[in-house]
C-alpha cells in the first residue's frame, strides 16, 4: 500500500512538472506599438509568434466603435467613414491666430455606418484638453438618421470659440452604439492656432 502512495505521488510531481516545463517553453516578448509615430503605453506581446494587443488601445487609437459580448466572448469592430469639415463663412478652414475668437461649425459626412446608433456628438478640445460641445443628437430628436441608415450628414450650430493658446485643437465626432451607455470617438479634425 505504501508502495503505492510513492507511485501515485511521484507520479502526480512528474506530471505537474513537465507542465511546467511546458509552459516555460512558451516564448513570450513585449511588443512595442507605435501609432502615427506615437508609442502606445503597454503596446503588446508576442507570444510564439502571434501579436496580442489590448482592446481598449486599439479603441482609443483607431477611433472606431468597438463592442465586446461577454457571453459570446465576441468582439466586433466597426469604422465608418466620417469626414469633416471646419467651416467660416461659409469656407473651410484649419490655421487660425492665437487670441482669436472665431464663430465656426462643423460639416460632417457619414458613410459605411454598419451599426445602430442611439447618439451622436461633436466636441472641441483645447491643447490642454479641455472639452467643449459643439452640438449632437440623440435617437429622440426629429432630424436624427433612421435606424439602419448607414449615410447621412450633420451640419452644427455656429459656436462661437476663442483659441487663446498656441497648439492643437481637437475636433471629435463620437457615436454612441444603440443599447450601450457611452460614447465612442469615430473621428478626429485639428485646428491649429498659432
Amino acid at each position: 500500500m505504501k508502495l503505492r502512495k510513492i507511485m501515485i505521488s511521484t507520479l502526480i510531481i512528474a506530471l505537474l512538472s513537465g507542465t511546467a516545463v511546458y509552459a516555460a517553453d512558451a516564448v513570450v516578448q513585449k511588443l512595442r506599438v507605435w501609432v502615427n509615430k506615437k508609442e502606445v503605453d503597454d503596446g503588446g506581446i508576442l507570444v510564439d509568434g502571434k501579436s496580442y494587443l489590448s482592446l481598449k488601445q486599439l479603441n482609443e487609437k483607431l477611433d472606431g466603435i468597438f463592442l465586446v459580448d461577454d457571453s459570446t466572448k465576441r468582439v466586433s469592430i466597426y469604422k465608418p467613414n466620417v469626414h469633416m469639415v471646419t467651416r467660416r463663412d461659409d469656407k473651410m478652414f484649419s490655421d487660425v491666430p492665437k487670441g482669436v475668437k472665431v464663430k465656426f461649425n462643423v460639416f460632417s459626412m457619414i458613410d459605411s455606418l454598419k451599426v445602430d446608433i442611439s447618439a451622436f456628438k461633436v466636441t472641441i478640445d483645447d491643447p490642454y484638453g479641455e472639452s467643449t460641445w459643439i452640438d449632437g443628437r440623440d435617437n429622440g430628436d426629429k432630424d436624427f438618421p433612421d435606424v439602419g441608415k448607414e449615410n447621412f450628414n450633420f451640419l452644427t450650430d455656429d459656436l462661437a470659440y476663442s483659441f487663446d493658446s498656441t497648439g492643437r485643437y481637437i475636433i471629435r465626432f463620437w457615436m454612441k452604439p444603440a443599447g450601450e451607455s457611452s460614447y465612442q470617438v469615430v473621428s478626429e479634425k485639428v485646428i491649429n492656432s498659432k
